[in-house]
């Protein structure tokens, strides 16, 4: 194992690395064969005082790269005034034998000095790299508010003097997970991050370098943190969804070791770390408290069973067998071409779930009304649209679908978002660029278990490209119109049925009389045509693999029937290619 305190000095030999020269006859005798070209790097960050759970990085690259990198470097940037940097553990003599027993090739220890230009540092006399503040300000950023600025600093250095394959990191850090997979996103750093489950003690305890800090009785008591989780999942696996219930569930638990100081406990996304009220794909339990003076982090990812392979990279899921998705179906095609009836039938033919993308929008709307917040004002409304989740489920009528039931952060909301009030202000908030990033990305998450249909004007262009089944429903301009005005005579009948004392046939020439004249429907859908496909965003469009059906001469129950059919032989096709 070579050891470096130098920047300089591991960086001549990457090079000498890269370049295949002056290398010993053993540098690659750890069960890797040499490569043909230069050797894949694998990069492990700690602060040192190894444990069980960084072995396990360290094994894990030690399977998938050439060569295994190790960096110890106890971060002052990433510590507050008042917390333990002096007193953090650093064990180096063990450190080192640890790395060596497991086939470490290169041991980076470097001091303040090197890193930084000073055995001192601090965030006001360093370039410092700085997250989004969406992702710091919460849960742990919280009560360390330049934490992950340290953090994103240091790993965006070690990145740069390494610049490695992959790049190692737990799972227990959660928060600083899906920060550092931003960064590495946003700033395009070299390596690809691996990130590796939690390693835990026979008890369930999350393995951490503070843990010795814990005394014998706090060590017993800490085990509550796993328990709680183990309780939310427990209950997420029975189906609960919504987040006051879950949070129930785990503070009921904790609530058995009343010495433990809460610092946070919250549901939100893994990799946005948004606070979320209902779990529609995956969600993450996180928490962080006080047992004694250590401060402890744990967390539960809470996922779908078709999403289980959500958390394996790129190189892991070369290895392993993908499960293929049930197929989905994106219809799309101008107004009145009946793709609404057509897509909850088919869904409810072929037991899928009907994703109706203009109740989400309606959702959002009514929720937006209810903050008090003027439709026109898209700053607040884009503010408002990380705290709105919003949630569909299949409704069934005498064995007939309905439209989807509706909630928003677990308040059933079906009702309320076809009222007057609702309707005549969703196209002002669907025309927001910021809502139709939100609701595509939460219909997106829908659309990874698969199982859906959905339908709207650029469903197979934008929401789903890659749905395996897609639809263009249309109809004649002049079609639609007469479909319209049906429409309107039925409703019309109807609404005078009850309370006239006119004769049958007069209330029938009253209904007409108030009904627009045809030209004036044909007029009116030619006009909505237009504007939906010359839209700036998302224009209604043919896919340029959609299957064309026009509809002009079809009933609903024939174009159903010609759709469930395409669908069979995709899905039979999909079934022999498995």
């Amino acid at each position: 194992m070579r050891l470096f305190h130098i920047t300089a000095e591991l960086r001549h030999y990457l090079k000498q690395l890269e370049k295949r020269e002056n290398l010993s006859e053993d540098s690659f005798s750890h069960g890797v064969s040499e490569p043909a070209i230069a050797p894949s790097i694998g990069l492990v960050p700690t602060m040192g005082a190894l444990h069980a759970g960084h072995l396990s990085l360290i094994e894990r690259s030690r399977q998938e790269c050439d060569v295994v990198i190790v960096s110890i470097f106890v971060n002052p940037l990433q510590f507050g005034p008042t917390e333990d940097l002096d007193q953090y553990p650093r064990p180096t003599a063990e450190d080192t034998a640890l790395c060596e027993a497991a086939n470490v090739d290169v041991l980076f220890m470097p001091s303040s000095q090197i890193l930084y230009g000073t055995p001192y540092p601090n965030l006001s006399t360093v370039t410092q790299v700085i997250p989004p503040a969406s992702m710091t300000n919460r849960l742990c950023g919280r009560t360390r508010p330049t934490h992950f600025q340290g953090v994103a600093t240091v790993v965006t250095k070690l990145l740069n003097i390494v610049r490695p394959t992959r790049a190692y990191f737990g799972q227990k850090d959660a928060q600083q997970v899906a920060i550092l997979k931003r960064l590495v996103q946003d700033l395009n750093l070299p390596g690809e991050m691996i990130v590796c489950p939690i390693v835990r003690a026979a008890d369930g305890l999350a393995l951490s370098s503070r843990n010795q800090y814990l005394s014998g009785s706090e060590r017993q008591q800490a085990t509550v943190l796993y328990k709680s989780l183990s309780a939310v999942q427990k209950t997420f696996e029975q189906g609960e969804r919504g987040r006051d219930r879950l949070l129930q569930v785990a503070k009921a638990v904790l609530a058995s070791e009343p010495t433990i100081k809460l610092d946070y406990l919250e549901l939100v996304h893994p990799d946005t770390l948004e606070t979320l009220q209902v779990v529609n794909t995956v969600g993450m339990m996180t928490i962080a408290a006080y047992v004694g003076k250590a401060r402890l982090l744990d967390n539960v990812v809470l996922e779908s069973p078709h999403l289980k392979t959500s958390n394996l990279d790129k190189t892991e899921l070369k290895k392993t067998e993908q499960p293929q998705r049930t197929p989905i179906i994106a219809i799309d095609g101008p107004a009145g071409a009946g793709k609404s009836t057509v897509a909850r039938q088919v869904a409810h033919n072929l037991g899928l779930l009907y994703l109706d993308t203009g109740a989400m929008y309606r959702a959002l709307t009514w929720f937006v009304l209810q903050q008090g917040i003027h439709p026109t004002d898209a700053d607040s409304v884009a503010q408002l649209l990380p705290s709105c989740q919003i949630r569909l489920t299949a409704s069934i009528e005498n064995n007939q679908p309905q439209p989807p039931n509706v909630s928003v952060n677990g308040q059933d909301i079906t009702q309320a978002i076809r009222t007057s009030d609702v309707t005549s202000q969703v196209s002002t908030i669907a025309a927001q660029p910021a809502v139709r990033t939100k609701l595509v990305e939460q219909q997106q998450e829908y659309g990874q278990l698969g199982g859906i249909v959905a339908d709207g004007r650029d469903i197979g262009t934008q929401v789903f490209p890659n749905a395996e089944l897609k639809i263009y429903l249309t109809a004649s301009v002049q079609e639609r119109a007469q479909r319209r005005y049906r429409d309107l005579v039925q409703s019309h009948e109807q609404s005078h049925a009850q309370g006239h004392a006119q004769s049958h046939a007069q209330s029938h020439t009253q209904n007409h009389q108030d009904l627009p004249a045809m030209s004036e429907l044909v007029q009116a859908i030619a006009e909505r045509d237009h504007k939906d496909s010359t839209r700036a965003v998302s224009p209604l469009c043919k896919a340029d693999d959609a299957i064309e059906i026009v509809t002009d001469h079809l009933t609903a129950e024939q174009v159903i029937e010609q759709i469930t059919d395409l669908y069979h032989k995709i899905d039979h096709q999909i079934a022999i290619t498995k």
